[in-house]
């Protein structure tokens, strides 16, 4: 080994052990002692690097501090290498290829610091060599091709600078010899050579390195290296890095954040220092300035805006970081010289600024403040033209600011944003607005609810009223003419509406209440403010934050959808509207209507929302100031209104959604005022007012309805203004517009030789359009000759309908379709006219009118006679057609339909999807349209007459019946089972209309066909063969399989509805008394059987659509067979038995369990079906053999489903009640189920039950067939509450408890009445003995609590069956509950049973009543029950009993007048002057003659009428005391219609004994508070504190001795310490307590006298204060705002732990509380505890303050100090703030400081006991380190 090879290794191993900064002295050292040059050390140094590298850094991840040092030391090495050798490019070369880009590489992902450490020296040395040209030529061009690589650039052509050209690649070639790579090759083998983050850093650390060498050789005027200086490298780096920044901005993310964070703040710090460069490129010179980096940048972030939400981040971060570096007032000096780019003359800015203000993300919110500020340049305030007031301290009280203001004041200070003025102050610079502004912003963004409480409200009252400021809209700075952009009025709100919407989306809902409330309850009307507010504010930000469900907390309480923001924001909106032009307000009612399209809105933000459009609308030009306006482009406006009008039936159709009915119609009552205000009917498109009118609800549109009249208004209205004439004109405008509207609709556009297919979706759609087409038409009709043209209409189009040589497919059917239509609608108005017949009333449920409608009774039948004249006349045709179209059903076309095509057979069918071709879908569709036409116009049509077309249409349906139903076909193909089904559909339709216009022209046609019927033995069953052979070839379709499964559960369905209409038609028979022929039946009891079977077996795989039809049919079969036992309607039958029961039963319980949803038609479908009258009076179905029956299985099943579903078990109530009281010898099997009912009260509220049973047809059939109640009048009204099961069974035993009085002798009287006494016991053994109702304490309103109501209200109705033999049993249970504790909800209830029993049986009033009235042992509750029991009993028995009842109570009551319990004393002293004022004649002139007992008494009743508290007493209980009825009191009526909205706890209504205790604590309530006032005041003016801190109050009035007196009670109360001292300190204070207590206790026997004996306790036991107050330390902690037990009792604790001074707390008394003694642990009996009241405070604060305390709080505030930084005092009292509201503002005004602790986690919230002990710790720890 040669000499220098070991010179290297003992570098490399000292590289180890030698810090970096001693290896260039060791260098040196080598360098002086040997003859090694530089240049032979570097170069073995050099080749030792690639194995010194890997050794050191291959395949570790992380490097320790050796490893680190040793790698620092090796560079180092190198750099002092280099030094020595001076400019050498050949060495600078190597050091940046092969060691600086090797261990860059390698490094970087492991530690930032040693690569900024690396890459520090390498450019140090670059630097002190002044090797800038090296640089240029190598590492530059490498760098700057990486990144440009990065964005896919081959080569950039905008990097002039530095283009490598190839005389220098060889030169550098040269230099480097073989051994080296060219940095093209290495970018050619791995373009990836260097991450892009280091790339980017490695150019930023040269540039700075660059700028920190021009700044070191300023001073000498050029240095040239390869022909290239410093300062023109620094141009030329600086160049290319700008223009390769800008490049990369609209790059990637990774590209865009390196270039913020490497190259801008690199490239603003040297334009900071220099404000412009000079570039050379190709020999051309470029300027490098400010203002031309700021534009390129300005118009990257104008891009970036548009991008994305992180693009929009980084604009915001680009700009936030030029502004840190350079100010406006920079640009104002430069712009003497050079011209400067002033981005605050760009609108976009400004805007860009707003939007970044109001910003989701933070940071952006941060920046955009930040950009902001720097931009108005608060800080340079002197520069403006007005000058901003001043303000110190003093100044503050001259104002006459308020305390809080004052407050406020400070706090903003704090923030250093501006001044708090007062309201009285103008903001009349522009400088003054911007401070209010970002005051008001940083209130939002940075602190909590206290300052904006504080100052919110009348910082926006001086930025509003400074909107009216003349100023100009400009400003002067150093001769520059700029805009501020907060000088115009429309300005100002444009910066009011950030703060706004800011306002609106704060974290804090106080926050968001309190910025709502402030914009609401501005004065609008004032100056004109409502039109300057933005309105895309307006339609953006305010109508979201409206939407906040913070602002209507009490939206429907009550059935009121309404609140005070509501009707605040309609009121704003039509403020603002009013100054908009009829096109503008359309304008804008559009882009307000389109909102909800946007965003969800909730219940109450939707009722908001069309509060207010129609308030908008409404409002549209009513301000003076708004000129009419000329419509130039009238399309355009009329384009408008469509779209609004589509927008408001968006809006209707959402509201549907929120089933309330009530809460829809105001909806629509909004929404169609805005309409009606600004859109009219006629010149709209008639498609888009059809849509729209049929969006609103019939049932307030139809005949009868509540918004009828408002829509015929509308719709009759004119551009004019309304009259009767235009009215007119308009409606026939309208007409015409329909008819020929709907004569456009069926016309055709084809040739005439086409055939137009359609499909059921077409035909669903022209349904849907002709419905919509008929209503708006009805709403038109006002008069009779309106009819006219539709009469003539549909006469040509009717007449010619067979007539296909002039009509396409289509027309017919679109015909056909229009007059269903038609008819639907005069049914509905047929319907409205029924009902409100029925009710006697025709008013609706939302009642406007007690009119009708449009059209009144008479009208009405006018347009029914015109119409059914109509359809007589076409009558004919239409049966014609329909022969015809019908052929297509026994035609041989299906036979030669072949297969189906691809796109069929690819069908999964349904109910739209028929597979067949599309022209045979057509014929289909066409035959079943034209038969269920022909049915619905003949049965509508019947009702007004007979007629010969009437027979031939009747005569058509029923042999179209006959022959389908009894055609036996071989559905050999899909297509013939396709087409069977379509004709079971028409079937279907035919026999509806058939069965309901059943009369003896068809009962004629049935027994005409008495050939198609098998001879019975007992007559004609005819039929049976119709319903037989239907069913049977529908099975064997069915059976065959050649129908899709989708299609067979449709033809499944249509198979149950032809069988519901076929069961059908003996119940209608029977309705309208048609008979048929002697001995003749409709069906025998072997088809009813057969088909009860093939039911009940289809039913546990029902469809959806099928359930309704089968339960239906199974109830019509049950129906005919009971009527078959009478001998009507069936064959001799026998019913069904138990076995058939137990199948239906399990098979409708699986269909029950199986569907998913809960509707009201399956439900009480399935009740009324499986629960028939027909079966129920069997016991055999209730039980059978010992063991539950089918209907009792099932009654078990639905009501323990009914616990889980509200509406099943309200329905099962209904009908279960009303079948057990038609068969009350049933009851006795279901005395559990009862109890259940009884008890049954969830909680759940089925909103949609009221909406659906109104709006569904099907519900209110389906319960309309459940048995009824008896009286309806009182259960409807609790329908759709938890009461309405036990209402119902209430109601039931109410009617059996008459039935059992009135036909107490037949079979129904007597099972009544047994019913009644088993119930009645079993509901008393369970009040008396279970373990939940039997319980005397539970909470209030608990379930336990509402079950004991329950029972007893349930209790109090069967009072009426208790007989004689069970009226001792009953008296036992009665008594033991009384003696029990009940609360007076319960007890109510016991004492109106108690009264009933004893007012029906007298004789047992002095045999169990009065012993209990003379036991005064007894509990002063249960004695005030028998009290208000004994005086109704008095008050209201017959006069048989009267006195008697007199003589044997009233002497029992009177002793309870001088009960010591006062609410005993009181109630008996209502109840006994309402005796006596009864009862005791008021003869005052024979006073002399009484005897001595009614002197006594007659005085008594003087006392208790005239003495003033018994009078006050009396007189509160005004209304309660004459309300109780003992018989009303037992009833359903009595018990259960006290329902209140206020007080729905149960129906309990508040009871007299509820009202004495009310009473009498408010009295002494007042006697506390009025003590309390006077305590208050009294410590007020003489508060005194102790040496112990303890608080004192010293009467004024009190002498010497009566004050020692006071103290020495005071003393001994608080005497007893917990003492935790040394033990040399116990000891020593032992020994002196004992030496002084031997001199009193000598010579206690000898003192006589009382004053010497208090004196020496006195002295004795100040001496023990003195002592043990010695060790307390000086801290008092207020803690009279927190009011929870625990934290105080805490508190307490930790106070005596540290040996706190006292404990301040606002109410003494809690001390005694068990739960304070539990958590305490018996602190309170050593820690002095002070009474501090809340409102004595402020007080206690200042007598300590001028004791010298320092006051603290506890509390986070702008000015708040860290608790770790902050040096308590010696002397200090500490307030703590409440749990959640933290200290007022009041009592911080008074604080000296506010000390915060340091909080690090999520949950940025300390409980108050915690926080107390956490600072009193650092109090302690503080003093004891000072003490040490």
């Amino acid at each position: 080994m040669n000499s220098m090879d070991s010179i290297v290794n003992s570098l490399l191993s000292s590289f180890r052990q030698v810090p970096p900064a001693a290896i260039p002295a060791m260098l040196d050292c080598i360098l002086a002692s040997t003859d090694s040059s530089p240049s032979s050390i570097f170069s073995t140094l050099f080749d030792e690097f690639p194995s010194f590298s890997k050794g050191m850094i291959g395949g570790s991840k992380e490097l320790d501090f050796e490893q680190r040092n040793c790698i620092v030391s090796f560079v180092s090495a190198i750099c002092h290498l280099l030094k020595k050798l001076g400019a050498d490019t050949r060495y600078m070369q190597l050091l940046i290829w092969k060691i600086f880009l090797p261990l860059m590489k390698l490094v970087h992902s492991n530690d930032r610091e040693l690569f900024n450490k690396v890459a520090g020296m390498t450019f140090g040395v670059v630097a002190d060599t002044n090797s800038w040209g090296v640089v240029e030529v190598t590492i530059i061009p490498f760098l700057l091709r990486l990144v440009g690589l990065s964005m896919g650039e081959i080569q950039s052509e905008e990097l002039d600078a530095y283009k490598l050209c190839p005389t220098s690649k060889n030169s550098v070639g040269r230099h480097l010899g073989p051994q080296c790579t060219l940095h093209d090759d290495i970018v050619q083998c791995n373009p990836n050579y260097l991450p892009l983050p280091v790339s980017c850093h490695i150019l930023t650390l040269i540039l700075d390195a660059s700028q920190l060498s021009l700044h070191t050789v300023r001073s000498v005027s050029e240095l040239d290296f390869d022909g290239c200086c410093a300062d023109k490298f620094s141009a030329k780096l600086l160049w290319d890095l700008c223009n390769i920044t800008i490049k990369m901005l609209p790059q990637s993310l990774d590209h865009r954040s390196s270039a913020i964070t490497f190259f801008l703040p690199s490239i603003f710090r040297a334009l900071d220092s220099h404000s412009a460069f000079e570039v050379s490129i190709n020999g051309q010179n470029y300027i490098l300035s400010r203002k031309n980096i700021l534009e390129k940048l300005w118009k990257s972030c104008k891009t970036l805006f548009y991008l994305g939400p992180l693009e929009r981040r980084d604009a915001y971060a680009i700009l936030s970081l030029y502004m840190s570096f350079f100010t406006y007032t920079d640009e104002f000096h430069m712009s003497r010289t050079t011209e400067i780019f002033d981005l605050r003359a760009e609108k976009q800015f400004w805007d860009e600024m707003k939007k970044g203000l109001v910003d989701k993300e933070s940071s952006v919110r941060k920046q955009s403040l930040f950009i902001l500020k720097r931009t108005i340049n608060l800080d340079e305030k002197t520069q403006y033209q007005t000058i901003g007031k001043t303000i110190d301290e003093r100044s503050l009280v001259r104002r006459g600011m308020t305390k809080r203001e004052r407050w406020a004041e400070e706090e903003a200070m704090s923030l250093g944003v501006g001044i708090i003025y007062k309201e009285s102050d103008f903001l009349s610079s522009c400088y003054q607005k911007w401070e209010a502004f970002f005051l008001l912003y940083e209130m939002l963004e940075e602190y909590g609810t206290h300052l904006v409480e504080a100052a919110w409200n009348h910082q926006m009252t001086l930025l509003l009223h400074s909107s009216l400021s003349p100023e100009n809209s400009v400003k002067t700075i150093n001769g520059n003419v700029f805009h501020t952009w907060m000088d115009s009025s429309e300005e100002i709100f444009e910066w009011l509406a950030v703060l706004w919407e800011r306002g609106f989306c704060h974290d804090n809902p106080q926050v968001r209440c309190l910025v709502m409330q402030s914009f609401l309850s501005t004065e609008w009307t004032k100056c004109n403010y409502a039109k300057l507010v933005p309105q895309n504010f307006v339609t953006g930000s305010l109508v979201e934050g409206l939407n906040d469900p913070v602002h209507n907390k009490d939206f429907g309480v009550r059935g009121v959808y309404s609140t005070w923001t509501i009707e605040a924001a309609g009121q704003f909106f039509s403020r603002y509207s009013s100054f908009l032009d009829e096109r503008n307000g359309v304008a804008f009612l559009k882009s307000l209507a389109v909102v909800a399209k946007r965003q969800s809105f909730g219940r109450a933000g939707l009722m908001c929302l069309t509060k207010c459009i129609s308030s908008a609308a409404c409002g549209i030009g009513q301000c003076s100031d708004v000129s009419p306006v000329i419509l130039q482009d009238k399309d355009s406006y009329i384009s408008d209104q469509v779209d609004l009008l589509d927008t408001f039936r968006y809006i209707i159709e959402s509201s549907k959604q929120h089933f309330n009915p009530s809460y829809r119609h105001q909806v629509c009552e909004n929404i169609l005022a805005a309409a009606a205000s600004v859109v009219i009917p006629i010149d709209v498109p008639i498609e888009t007012l059809l849509l729209f009118i049929s969006s609103l609800p019939r049932e307030i549109t139809d005949n009868g309805g509540s918004l009828r009249l408002k829509v015929q208004e509308w719709l009759g209205m004119s551009v004019e203004k309304p009259s009767t004439s235009d009215s007119l004109q308009t409606n026939l405008k309208l007409l015409e517009s329909l008819i020929g509207y709907q004569r456009k609709l069926i016309s055709s556009f084809h040739a005439i030789d086409s055939f137009v297919s359609y499909d059921d979706e077409d035909l669903d759609s022209w349904e849907a359009e002709a419905k919509r087409w008929t209503r708006v038409l009805f709403l038109v009709i006002k008069e009779k000759e309106d009819l006219n043209p539709i009469s003539k209409f549909i006469q040509d189009h009717g007449s010619n309908v067979c007539d296909r040589s002039n009509n396409l497919e289509w027309v017919p059917v679109k015909f056909l379709i229009l007059l269903l239509s038609f008819i639907h609608e005069l049914q509905v108005l047929q319907g409205r006219l029924v009902g409100c017949l029925k009710t006697g009333s025709s008013k609706t449920s939302l009642g406007i009118s007690d009119k009708v409608g449009q059209y009144s009774m008479m009208e009405s039948s006018t347009i029914f006679v015109v119409f059914s004249k109509l359809f007589f006349s076409i009558l004919d045709a239409l049966v014609s057609y329909a022969g015809m179209s019908c052929s297509i059903f026994w035609s041989k076309h299906m036979e030669e339909g072949g297969d189906f095509s691809g796109s069929i057979r690819g069908r999964l069918g349904g109910p739209s999807q028929r597979r067949l071709s599309s022209s045979l879908t057509s014929s289909v569709l066409q035959a079943v349209t034209s038969i269920k036409a022909v049915a619905s116009i003949s049965s509508w049509s019947a009702q007004f007459g007979t007629d010969a077309s009437l027979t031939s249409a009747v005569t058509h349906l029923w042999n179209f019946c006959w022959k389908i139903s009894s055609t036996s076909t071989a559905c050999n193909s899909e297509i013939e089972a396709e087409i069977c089904l379509a004709a079971y559909e028409a079937v279907a339709g035919s026999l509806e209309g058939l069965l309901s216009m059943f009369s003896l022209l068809l009962l004629d046609h049935v027994t005409e066909d008495d050939q198609l019927t098998t001879l019975e033995a007992d007559g004609k069953s005819v039929l049976d063969s119709l319903l037989r052979t239907l069913l049977q070839n529908i099975n064997n379709i069915i059976a065959v399989g050649n129908l899709a499964r989708t299609r067979r559960a449709v033809l499944l369905n249509w198979k149950w509805i032809c069988l519901e209409l076929l069961l059908s038609i003996p119940k209608h028979a029977l309705k309208t008394g048609d008979h048929l022929r002697k001995h003749n039946f409709y069906f025998s009891d072997t088809t009813l059987i057969w088909t009860f079977d093939d039911l009940v077996d289809s039913l546990e795989n029902a469809g959806d659509a099928s359930v309704l039809p089968m339960l239906r049919s199974v109830r019509l079969i049950m129906e005919l067979l009971a009527l078959g036992r009478k001998g009507s309607m069936v064959s001799t039958c026998h019913g069904i038995d138990i076995q058939m029961m137990w199948k239906l039963v399990r098979s409708s319980w699986i269909l029950h369990v199986s569907c998913k949803k809960r509707r009201i038609a399956p439900i009480a479908a399935l009740m009324s079906s499986v629960m028939h009258y027909s079966v129920f009076d069997n016991e055999k179905m209730h039980e059978y053999e010992n063991a539950p029956g089918p209907l009792k299985w099932f009654v078990e099943k639905i009501l323990e489903e009914g616990t889980k579903s509200p509406r099943t078990i309200r329905l099962a109530a209904l009908h279960l009640s009303g079948l057990w009281l038609s068969c009350p010898s049933i009851i006795k099997f279901y005395m559990k189920e009862l109890k259940l009912l009884t008890q049954y009260g969830s909680v759940a509220f089925d909103e949609d039950f009221e909406a659906e049973l109104s709006e569904n047809r099907d519900a209110k059939i389906e319960v309309s067939v459940l048995a009824k109640s008896p009286d309806p009048e009182l259960t409807e009204e609790f329908i759709n509450t938890e009461l309405y099961a036990r209402v119902s069974v209430a109601v039931m035993f109410s009617k059996l408890a008459e039935i059992a009085g009135t036909h107490n002798e037949d079979r129904n009287g007597s099972a009544a009445l047994v019913s009644g006494k088993m119930f009645l016991l079993e509901l008393l053994n369970s009040v008396v003995n279970d373990e939940d109702l039997a319980k005397e304490l539970c909470k209030k309103y608990s379930a336990i609590h509402r079950r004991k109501v329950r029972a007893w209200q349930m209790i109090c109705i069967l009072s009426h069956f208790i007989d004689h033999d069970i009226v001792q049993q009953v008296t036992h249970n009665l008594h033991v509950s009384l003696y029990r504790n009940n609360f007076p909800s319960v007890r109510q209830y016991l004492e109106t049973f108690a009264i009933h029993v004893y007012l029906n049986f007298p004789l047992l009033v002095g045999q169990e009543l009065v012993p209990m009235l003379r036991d005064y042992n007894m509990r002063p509750q249960a004695l005030s029950s028998y009290v208000f029991i004994a005086a109704n009993i008095i008050l209201h028995s017959t006069e048989e009993y009267k006195h008697r009842h007199l003589s044997e109570l009233l002497p029992c009551i009177i002793p309870l007048l001088t009960s010591h319990h006062h609410t005993l004393r009181g109630f008996t002293q209502l109840l006994v002057h309402q005796v006596l004022q009864k009862l005791l004649p008021s003869d005052s002139s024979s006073y002399a003659t009484m005897t001595l007992e009614e002197k006594c008494f007659q005085d008594l009743r003087s006392y208790l009428q005239n003495n003033p508290d018994c009078a006050r007493l009396r007189a509160s209980m005004e209304g309660y005391l004459d309300a109780f009825d003992p018989k009303k009191s037992v009833t359903p009526t009595g018990i259960f219609s006290t329902r209140v909205e206020e007080l729905e706890f149960e129906c309990v209504p508040a009871t007299l004994m509820d009202q004495v205790i009310n009473f009498l604590n408010e009295t002494r309530e007042d006697l506390r508070c009025s003590m309390a006032n006077d305590a208050a005041a009294i410590k007020n003016e003489s508060l005194l504190v102790d040496n112990d801190g303890k608080c004192k109050e010293i009467p004024g009035n009190l002498t010497e001795r009566q004050t020692v007196v006071l103290l020495v009670q005071d003393i001994s109360l608080d005497f007893q310490r917990k003492i935790t001292v040394s033990k040399h300190e116990m000891q020593s204070f032992s020994s002196t307590v004992l030496l002084e207590n031997e001199g009193p206790l000598n010579s206690l026997l000898g003192i006589e006298k009382e004053d010497q004996l208090l004196d020496q306790l006195l002295h004795l036991k100040t001496v023990a204060f003195e002592k043990l107050n010695a060790s307390r330390q000086d801290i008092i902690l207020v803690a009279s705002l927190i009011d929870r037990i625990p934290n105080l009792a805490g508190l307490a604790r930790t106070c005596e732990v540290f040996r706190a001074s006292a404990l301040a707390i606002a109410d003494k008394n809690i001390v005694k509380d068990k739960q304070f003694q539990l958590i305490s642990v018996t602190a309170e009996k050593w820690v002095p505890i002070v009474e501090v009241p809340v409102s004595s405070m402020k007080i206690f604060l200042e007598k300590k303050k001028q004791e010298g305390f320092s006051i603290l709080g506890l509390e986070q505030t702008a000015n708040s100090i860290s608790l770790d930084r902050y040096v308590f005092p010696k002397r200090t009292a500490l307030v703590l703030g409440r749990e959640k509201e933290g200290i007022p503002v009041d009592i911080i005004h008074i604080l000296d400081a506010c000390i915060e602790i340091p909080q690090l986690g999520i949950v940025r919230s300390l409980n108050v006991h915690v926080s107390g002990a956490i600072a009193l710790w650092e109090y302690t720890r503080q003093q004891r380190s000072s003490s040490c």
